[in-house]
């Protein structure tokens, strides 16, 4: 994934609420486990902030009732004109699109990415 984006298949949006999220759950002991002699994970998450595009997630969102935490991914997908949204979460992939953006699986957005970069498309 990460050699996808700074090759430029994608590009990455954030906005400052997803960022903090993100910064806490990688203090997480079972996230901080994944990461044990790699990397370490804040580091890795700093270099992804600097190929990301952060937005100001303005747009008003409540689709996800599941976990109504999670409509500031979809504000952000809104507010930086993405695509997609890629999670594993079961509640948020069942609304599988929203506003024409298109809710994924990490596998699913890769295989996109790969035909998309085997047809020769950005």
């Amino acid at each position: 994934m990460e050699r996808f984006l700074r090759e430029g298949a994608f590009e990455l949006i954030l906005s400052p609420a997803i960022a903090e999220e993100v910064l806490r759950a990688l203090a997480y002991p079972k996230i901080r486990k994944l990461f044990r002699g790699t990397m370490q994970a804040e580091l890795w998450f700093e270099d992804l902030l600097v190929l990301a595009e952060l937005v100001e997630a303005r747009s008003e969102v409540a689709a996800v009732g599941a976990d109504p935490d999670d409509d500031k991914y979809l504000a952000a997908a809104l507010d930086g004109r993405a695509g997609f949204v890629v999670t594993g979460d079961r509640h948020f992939l069942s609304l599988r699109e929203y506003e024409q953006v298109q809710i994924v699986t990490p596998r699913v957005f890769l295989e996109a990415l790969r035909s998309e970069t085997a047809h020769g498309r950005n």
